[in-house]
């Protein structure tokens, strides 16, 4: 069931204790991605369902529609079956929305790769989930993709990506065993296999988050999952058919997935987007000449917006909402994000790829310290807990981990049982996340069980990035960490004791991190130590690490919301 309207206020706590149910009035929806797409076409055909503004096009909900179709009966003539998994590693493009529908509609596992990987995170997400079929940009950025693919050897008899049979390009290079996505589209494929086999039960995503273990992990979300999560996420922002969100996020992200694609679509909103990635000015034109309602970004986007020279030309006079999420929202922002971006009925959403995302978004009409010093309440049909080290539900106020259960706790991890286990216990997904609740249900996430880094919306877990460094030859022990940073939440820093006899520098570490992984992932300080402080048995003292350059840089930490 689709909702136009804004949600009911959640249900408070009960007995003093910080758990809480969301409202359940409403029932949930077992509509599959090309349900939602259809009943938006039946509804609304002429509307404009997608606006790609750098690429020239705009598409209603029945071209839309078209669009999808004809990409699903390609990727059928193809091979591609149901349950099968199909990569997308690409920016934000015409193409990869139509891919997530296209998919879906063959119930087909769509794997999302970072558009920041680099060979080996490439590797390792395509050979994990056995991926066959991968839809490719040629390059972003500084990313030659087509090239890194050829240097895992696609192709070739020894080839590093030894499940991927096809690889079907959005633009030129590479080599002719890869395909092109015109020509495809262009050979008029029209065999489409019977929808009726499809439930919403069925795995559709995987998402990779990384893990304390280092290796990355494969959140397997279903229909049911995010249908209805972005269902919720549409009522809380009061969205309609007459709304039109800008959308500057990515799309391998459940920020521009789940939250914009999905949340448009089961209310027929326009779905604007400026550009392939984020760029403040392309942002802000687009909602100018598209007269946007609604705008999407992590705090740094809207920071980049409100700060640059140009910011006083656009014309954002048509905004009223929209989310902020992804990373602690300084106070500041929010004020400024309200008063000269228009965008009053802005709202704060919480939560994580393995629960389809969002657990708790507050609402149009929360009081403002509501919206900067927590995040939200409970949205329907999902249930909280906040439990201590014994799993005992703590009282109102104290803090502890944060627990969610109900529809969008995901599948599992792919292909994982023993982390799953580890993470969703008798239903309840344990986020690592440590909170608080208050009497009226609204939660504080006020640190992370898991040491995660969150800089600028990307969750980065510092074991990964330390198992990469000791790949160094000349590294003898390192410890990543957070520090507060104005502009992004949070910044790396790689503290470094180095091999007896080596003489490493920062920029020969730096310069390893640039060409082996993400750009997010790179420390933004490294320091090199001569010893690490650690316990009397041996564990590293993050926590001494992070003030000794907190009082090095004279950092200040950003208000939490």
């Amino acid at each position: 069931m689709t909702l136009h309207h804004a949600l009911p206020h959640p249900r408070t706590p009960s007995s003093g204790l910080s758990h809480v149910r969301g409202f359940d009035d409403q029932p949930l929806s077992n509509a599959c991605l090309h349900e939602l797409l259809a009943q938006a076409v039946q509804r609304w055909p002429e509307r404009d369902a997608a606006i790609f503004c750098a690429e020239g096009i705009r598409w209603s909900w029945a071209e839309f529609q078209n669009q999808v179709n004809a990409a699903a009966a390609a990727l059928h003539a193809l091979g591609v079956r149901c349950g099968d998994r199909v990569g997308i590693w690409s920016p934000n493009r015409s193409e990869w929305l139509v891919t997530q529908f296209a998919t879906a509609r063959l119930g087909v596992i769509l794997v999302n790769i970072n558009p920041a990987y680099r060979v080996a995170e490439l590797a390792y997400a395509l050979n994990k989930a056995s991926v066959s079929v991968l839809v490719s940009a040629s390059r972003f950025k500084t990313s030659d993709y087509l090239g890194m693919l050829v240097q895992l050897g696609f192709g070739k008899a020894d080839t590093q990506l030894p499940t991927l049979r096809h690889v079907v390009r959005l633009g030129p290079g590479g080599h002719a065993d890869m395909r092109d996505w015109s020509a495809l589209m262009a050979e008029g494929h029209t065999s489409l296999p019977d929808a009726q086999s499809l439930n919403a039960h069925q795995a559709i995503n995987i998402q990779f988050t990384s893990g304390t273990t280092g290796a990355p992990k494969g959140a397997t979300l279903t229909h049911h999952n995010i249908v209805n999560n972005a269902i919720a996420v549409a009522a809380c922002m009061r969205l309609s058919e007459q709304d039109r969100l800008c959308i500057p996020v990515p799309l391998y992200h459940c920020f521009g997935m789940v939250l914009s694609v999905l949340a448009c679509t089961s209310v027929g909103a326009a779905m604007v987007f400026p550009g392939e990635g984020f760029d403040p000015v392309e942002t802000l034109s687009a909602v100018q000449a598209e007269r946007c309602t609604a705008l999407h970004g992590v705090p740094t986007m809207f920071i980049a917006e409100l700060d640059h020279p140009e910011f006083s030309r656009f014309d954002l006079s048509t905004l009223r909402t929209g989310i902020m999420a992804g990373a602690p929202c300084p106070i500041e922002v929010m004020r400024r994000v309200q008063s000269l971006m228009h965008m009053r009925e802005v709202t704060i959403a919480y939560g994580m790829t393995e629960t389809s995302p969002v657990s708790f978004q507050s609402a149009t009409d929360d009081p403002l310290d509501k919206r900067v010093t927590t995040v939200g309440r409970v949205l329907p049909h999902l249930e909280v807990r906040i439990v201590d080290t014994q799993g005992q539900t703590v009282p109102i106020g104290e803090t502890g981990e944060l627990c969610t259960r109900g529809y969008s706790v995901m599948q599992g991890y792919w292909d994982e049982p023993e982390r799953t286990a580890d993470t969703i216990q008798d239903g309840w997904m344990h986020t690592g996340d440590l909170a608080t609740m208050d009497a009226e249900g609204y939660c504080n996430i006020v640190g992370r069980l898991k040491d995660m880094v969150i800089r600028g919306g990307e969750n980065i877990y510092p074991r990964e990035i330390e198992e990469f460094l000791f790949r160094h030859p000349k590294i003898a022990a390192v410890q990543v960490f957070g520090v507060p940073d104005e502009r992004y939440g949070e910044q790396l820093c790689a503290w470094v004791v180095q091999r007896p006899g080596a003489d490493c520098t920062e920029q020969e570490l730096r310069t390893f991190c640039e060409q082996n992984i993400a750009h997010f992932k790179v420390p933004r300080y490294i320091r090199m130590v001569e010893e690490l402080p650690v316990t009397v048995t041996g564990k590293p003292q993050k926590f001494l690490m992070r003030e000794a350059m907190v009082a090095e840089l004279g950092l200040n930490r950003p208000a939490s919301a």
